[in-house]
């Protein structure tokens, strides 16, 4: 199998990119870019740390990252499992990248950076939803902001109904787990818990 090993031989293959490429990409959020974070209720966050690297799903309701300021987005960390892979990372190493979809449409917007986090009480409570704040607050520096067309989008089919997976022919949860604790965790239910617990944490 070739080993591509250097960024000429990479470029000899790709070329260079083009001016829309290249113009797109600032080191603040601009109105346009503005509409796409204020629209999404979905990011992908990946953080960098010491045991390698983690890319974590965040959803809440559309425009749930925050434009504090041109330069600054605050993202509240909402309950979830308690790993904290991501939130760890963050204390030890600041770069975050995260990737914004809007459903429906094909552009989506990433945004490079560094990131802190924050539990300043005023804060925290600025960011509560049905009288819940989240534990801390994510709060991004950024250095770097462009849009990605929509290429992957439109290739995946992501949203189109003719596209998606029925979810019965996936493991469910419970099943993954009774697996993966070789029987240790009763999987059925651990499912049927599953919607409930999923209610009383959405917030």
């Amino acid at each position: 199998m070739t080993k591509i090993a250097t960024v000429e031989e990479l470029e000899e293959i790709y070329g260079k990119p083009g001016e829309a490429s290249l113009v797109k990409e600032l080191d603040r959020i601009i109105p346009e870019y503005a509409a796409y974070i204020e629209a999404s209720p979905f990011v992908a966050l990946a953080t960098s740390g010491p045991e390698g690297l983690d890319c974590s799903p965040r959803g809440d309701l559309a425009g749930f990252v925050r434009i504090d300021d041109e330069r600054t987005l605050m993202m509240p960390d909402r309950r979830g499992n308690n790993r904290v892979d991501s939130l760890r990372n963050i204390v030890r190493d600041g770069r975050v990248g995260l990737l914004f979809l809007v459903p429906g449409s094909g552009t989506t917007l990433r945004v490079n950076g560094r990131a802190w986090l924050s539990t300043d009480p005023d804060l925290l409570a600025s960011f509560a939803v049905e009288e819940k704040a989240p534990r801390s607050v994510i709060v991004i520096e950024v250095q770097s902001v462009y849009f990605q067309c929509a290429r992957a989008i439109h290739r995946s089919r992501l949203w189109s109904a003719e596209g998606h997976v029925d979810p019965k022919s996936l493991p469910t949860p419970g099943q993954i787990l009774t697996s993966t604790s070789r029987q240790r965790i009763d999987g059925a239910a651990y499912d049927e818990e599953w919607p409930e617990r999923a209610r009383k944490t959405m917030w």
